[in-house]
């Protein structure tokens, strides 16, 4: 099989890396384009109207042969039919899809702390009101949001090892670099809350144990959080 094209940038995780997490997971030949030499110009053209019939707004895009596929859920939808990492029956893939897109949600309220203006304004530029979106975040909508998934994961027959389904799914791997990036961005909250939550602490610790992840999180392929990506540390942010 010809290497999928994944299509991310290269310095950061973002929501490329819910995408890498699939692949590596699945054990498929993919090529990372734009950490490859002269890959950013790629990048730059499977997102440009004037070179691709159905371009993405905005990366990650995944180029399977013919396929140039764009969105994190829309990619992990066609990853998991393709690759055993989803329920077979209709009604187990839209539950994943729809789990997929909450994730999606938290991600981007993760997301907004740091920038709650504006992706176009530096953080420096709005510390006052990211401080204000912070505490929110922390006090509220983490708790809401994993209150929820730990719920979902209590619910799922065989109580509470994958989020659907029985057996992994890219939900799980999602989950997974849910909880690392709030880990890592809010350490003090993690650790405060994390209590309340077991199952999803659990589902963490055995997806980083599988051995296709626990090989790509001890290998380069796997790019350290950083404050350019969705998942950033600020301490002021904690406060």
């Amino acid at each position: 099989m010809k290497p999928y094209e994944l299509y991310y940038w290269p310095t950061i995780q973002g929501r490329g890396e819910f995408v890498r997490l699939a692949l590596e997971e699945a054990g498929v030949p993919y090529v990372d384009v734009a950490r490859q030499k002269k890959g950013m110009p790629a990048l730059m053209c499977s997102i440009d109207p004037s070179q691709e019939d159905h371009p993405s707004f905005a990366p990650p895009v995944l180029r399977a042969g013919e396929l140039l596929i764009g969105q994190t859920a829309n990619i992990l939808i066609f990853i998991g039919a393709r690759h055993g990492l989803a329920p077979r029956a209709e009604a187990g893939r839209l539950w994943c899809n729809e789990l997929q897109l909450t994730i999606a949600d938290i991600v981007n309220e993760a997301h907004d702390t740091h920038h709650p203006i504006s992706t176009n304004h530096y953080y420096e530029d709005q510390k006052k009101e990211a401080k204000a979106r912070a505490k929110d975040f922390c006090a509220e909508r983490i708790p809401k949001y994993l209150g929820y998934f730990e719920q979902v994961l209590q619910n799922n027959p065989g109580r509470g090892k994958y989020m659907a389904g029985s057996r992994i799914s890219y939900v799980d791997l999602s989950m997974f670099q849910l909880i690392s990036g709030l880990r890592y961005a809010f350490p003090k909250t993690m650790a405060k809350l994390e209590l309340e939550w077991p199952g999803l602490v659990a589902l963490h610790a055995m997806v980083a144990a599988r051995p296709n992840i626990a090989a790509y999180l001890k290998s380069n392929r796997r790019i350290a959080f950083n404050e350019d990506g969705i998942f950033r540390h600020y301490p002021e942010l904690e406060k």
